[in-house]
């Protein structure tokens, strides 16, 4: 009963939408209708500014590593270490709270699997600079970063630098592939050559 409760609290806690609760407050307006009109960190800069945009970053990060650690401290099996991990990113990926219409889910799968592996997830945020550094593209730096954490766990294991667990492997490959499937428009324009870089001015909308 208690590895039950654990994942369906993950999952309500992923649910809690801090972009559009701190953008309403402190803003008065809808995040889902600025921007690209994701509700996370990103968007919510645009909407309320730098200090709304920080603060959703840190609880969003916060609210993956949290269930997490609560299940390493309360000794549960990596199996279940692993579904609270994926709970809590599915949750800010399809909140109950937002009709199932949530975040890309990259800040609390990094909160999550930080908790879980933070040597591997430690090359996986070298990943992200280096593709966002090169190419300029945050979401194509999301995307590879995502990918990279199952094979640097593997790798991180076969070097005998760290020991994770292949549930806890298991589940960062299924958060990498619910992550891809977030930015699949994103994905479309990077193909297309229409994907904003870093940097780049936004576009005039009418």
């Amino acid at each position: 009963m208690i590895d039950v409760l654990l994942i369906g609290c993950s999952y309500l806690l992923g649910s809690i939408p801090f972009s559009y609760l701190l953008v309403r407050l402190s803003a008065g307006r809808d995040v889902r209708e600025v921007g690209s009109g994701n509700p996370g960190a990103t968007n919510a800069l645009r909407a309320a500014g730098k200090g709304v945009g920080a603060a959703v970053l840190v609880l969003d990060v916060a609210k993956g590593v949290l269930p997490t650690l609560a299940a390493r401290a309360l000794s549960r099996p990596e199996i279940i270490v692993g579904a609270v991990a994926l709970a809590v990113v599915v949750g800010h990926i399809f909140p109950l709270f937002l009709a199932f219409r949530g975040g890309k889910g990259v800040a609390t799968s990094a909160g999550a699997l930080g908790a879980l592996a933070p040597l591997p997830l430690l090359v996986v945020l070298v990943v992200f600079v280096l593709v966002v550094a090169v190419t300029r593209y945050v979401s194509l730096g999301s995307m590879i970063a995502a990918i990279s954490f199952v094979p640097a766990a593997w790798l991180t294991n076969r070097l005998g630098w760290t020991r994770v667990d292949p549930w806890v492997i298991l589940a960062g490959g299924v958060i990498a592939v619910l992550v891809i499937v977030r930015h699949r428009g994103n994905l479309v324009r990077l193909l297309g050559g229409s994907e904003r870089r870093l940097g780049d001015r936004p576009e005039v909308q009418s």
